[in-house]
């Protein structure tokens, strides 16, 4: 988005591929290439352009960091490290070497980057009273990359003095609900512990505290990250009063060393050290509260753990980062229907064709379904999301169960892969209860099946199985267009909700029948044992 004119070449493609909202940088290199003189010209036309084309954005500010660096500060900050210092890496001999990363522990380099934000909210709120910008991300990615923590002169000193009893104070206060990804990186700090930390007055330093490894270093930088992005975030909310939170660098899944670009490693400085993670997510929930959320950006890690993770202390999910094939598509659905994430956003999208992308049935899908999807939100219990991986993936099908129980009001419902005479495709879905004992079915490549709860019933069938379509996007009044009974449904045992493609596996009576709307309405009843003759 630093160029309206190659946005010009990708909007009708994305509106193709059936996105609502565009996330693209805002770099501070380009609204402020000289200092105190700002230039919003190709911003504003990029803007103007998404609202021709109804669409949505998210900002993303790439101020002093994006990837644990600082490649996109303006170069008068760029070439001036003496007001403007970097942080320094550690090597084995001892010496260290300078970062492409400008310091978190200096007062310059925060106050320069908050005017410029505050600059960048004060003009959004003049140019864009029609909210195109709906929210925006206060940098990206950030933490230190190379090493555990700075070994600058100001960040030893700081290290080697007392932990800030506001830190010390929090985790006692609130131990009993801090994520146990950050109590298990420090077995010998207990609540009681803590408890004794903060009844001295001058607690220790930061490896008299935590001990020395680490995720001592890691958490030491969250903490002054998270005040960093907090001046930064609060500065310009000041100004103008919309949404804004910022992004994780997850690690790499698992215990081996070594690195890649999408996981970087799985150990602090591997991945950069600081970042809003798993392991210090409540640090910068509490010493950045301007952010409304913090956000992961899935690769490589366990998805729905992530998704499961970033609801911690009931915040809202949106993932800004994910990959871009069926993979990551299908899991979109669980992290819609089951975590109510507020998007769900393929990194990369605007170099594919509507025709190639992996995401364009699912969005246009959703979409169609939006309002219902959003009325079931206000009663959490009532929506579900899922996925099915492809067979002949080893590494996914594990990840993938073959069964999935969900428990309604009434009814338990067991979903699996959408029967065919030969093998199963991949799938995913959403369901939402309605009513009571009424469904509804969007997705492709599964079926369910029902059984009441309820200790009279001896039997659960299906009393009506019907494709549906959408007549009015707008309110989501939807309208019937077939009844599927008979072999669609087994016969009453389940409803079967196919893939596109099918493996009849020879068969010489063809009946599954291949997805068409991809919705359907299932409505369900149950016997009890005073009803029928035993």
């Amino acid at each position: 988005m630093s160029s309206a004119a190659y946005m010009d070449t990708v909007w009708e493609e994305i509106v193709n591929i059936g996105v609502n909202t565009v996330l693209g940088a805002v770099a501070w290199e380009d609204i402020e290439p000289e200092e105190g003189k700002f230039d919003f010209e190709e911003l504003d036309a990029v803007i103007f352009a998404a609202r021709r084309h109804k669409l949505r954005l998210i900002l993303t500010w790439f101020g002093s960091f994006k990837n644990g660096m600082s490649c996109y500060v303006p170069s008068w900050v760029k070439t001036d490290a003496l007001r403007f210092p970097r942080m320094r890496c550690g090597n084995p001999d001892g010496s260290t070497d300078v970062a492409n990363v400008i310091s978190v522990f200096d007062e310059e380099c925060v106050q320069a980057d908050a005017k410029a934000f505050t600059m960048l909210m004060e003009h959004l709120k003049q140019i864009d009273r029609q909210r195109t910008v709906i929210l925006v991300q206060v940098q990206n990615e950030v933490g230190l990359l190379g090493d555990s923590r700075d070994r600058s002169e100001m960040a030893d000193m700081l290290f080697r003095g007392p932990v800030p009893t506001e830190l010390t104070d929090f985790l006692v206060s609130d131990w009993d609900s801090i994520h146990d990804d950050l109590k298990n990186n420090f077995p010998s700090l207990t609540s009681n512990a803590a408890t004794q930390l903060a009844s001295t007055s001058r607690p220790g330093s930061w490896e008299a505290v935590f001990g020395a490894s680490v995720y001592t270093d890691e958490i030491f930088m969250s903490f002054y990250y998270a005040l960093y992005i907090e001046r930064v975030a609060a500065a310009g909310k000041k100004v103008y009063d919309i949404p804004l939170f910022t992004n994780a660098w997850l690690p790499k899944p698992g215990n081996g060393t070594g690195s890649n670009i999408a996981a970087g490693g799985n150990l602090p400085g591997e991945y950069p050290s600081g970042g809003p993670v798993s392991t210090v997510l409540d640090i910068w929930q509490k010493f950045a509260p301007t952010l409304d959320f913090l956000s992961p950006d899935i690769y490589t890690a366990d998805y729905l753990q992530i998704c499961d993770t970033y609801t911690h202390r009931g915040q809202a999910l949106f993932i800004p980062e994910q990959r871009r094939d069926e993979y990551g598509a299908r899991r979109a659905w669980e992290a819609i229907g089951t975590y109510r994430a507020l998007g769900v956003s393929p990194f990369g999208i605007d170099t594919l064709k509507a025709k190639n992308c992996a995401y364009t049935k699912h969005y246009h899908l959703l979409a169609s379904v939006s309002q219902i999807i959003l009325k079931a939100y206000m009663k959490p219990e009532s929506i579900f999301g899922f996925f099915f991986d492809e067979l002949d993936n080893r590494a996914a099908s594990r990840a993938t169960p073959s069964r999935i129980m969900k428990r309604f009001q009434n009814y338990d419902l067991t979903i699996s892969r959408a029967f065919v005479p030969g093998t199963p495709g991949p799938g995913a879905g959403i369901i939402i209860e309605l009513e009571e004992a009424r469904f509804l079915l969007v997705g492709y490549g599964f079926r369910v099946e029902y059984k009441s709860t309820r200790p009279e019933s001896v039997h659960t069938g299906i009393l009506r199985f019907l494709e549906k379509s959408v007549a009015d996007p707008a309110t989501g009044e939807l309208r019937t267009e077939r009844k599927l009974n008979g072999d669609e449904s087994r016969s009453g045992l389940w409803a079967n909700m196919p893939n596109e493609v099918l493996d009849y596996a020879g068969t010489i009576i063809p009946i599954c029948i291949p997805a068409r709307t991809m919705i359907a309405e299932v409505s369900v009843y149950s016997l009890s044992k005073d009803s029928v003759n035993l």
